[in-house]
């Protein structure tokens, strides 16, 4: 069996007029991600992810944020895209860690929404997506609510 490990990252700044997406789920606040595409920052991460694991570049050279095409284009159609290229046809996703680092809201009761989000994309099992949301005690852009940021791990297998 082979194993293949990629490491995402993304973040983006909060701000007024737009909708706080996160692994497709809109949450529900009064500040949403500010971007060319929709900004889910988790989505944009685990894509990264993916990606890296099997060394196809990254986000910014399959979806380039100067591309008129990928205005407002939904992060989840993105990962759609990722995951049916032909590399990732022998790999199966062993699980996916992610981190989002968010002062507030609180993500604690959409959690569930957002793994079954992640993983009727990604055809795994919810119980393969882990997401823990962390506050930085209001240290640094995170913690000052400025912004989100979020470390995504994914462990694909092959055999």
């Amino acid at each position: 069996m082979k194993f293949r490990i990629g490491q995402g990252f993304d973040a983006h700044k909060l701000v007024f007029g737009r909708p706080l997406i996160l692994g497709g789920i809109t949450i529900p606040f009064e500040l949403g991600l500010e971007g060319h595409s929709d900004a889910d920052v988790l989505t944009h991460a685990i894509i990264d992810s993916l990606i890296g694991a099997l060394s196809l570049g990254n986000i910014g050279t399959w979806f380039p944020d100067n591309d008129i095409k990928y205005k407002n284009a939904n992060s989840m159609e993105l990962l759609k895209t990722v995951i049916s290229h032909n590399s990732f046809k022998e790999w199966q996703i062993v699980n996916i860690d992610s981190t989002v680092i968010i002062e507030k809201p609180k993500l604690s009761p959409f959690i569930t929404d957002i793994q079954k989000s992640i993983a009727s994309i990604l055809n795994t099992e919810t119980a393969n997506i882990s997401i823990k949301p962390k506050t930085t005690e209001k240290m640094g852009f995170c913690g000052r609510g400025e912004g989100v940021a979020v470390f995504v791990n994914t462990l694909l297998a092959s055999s």
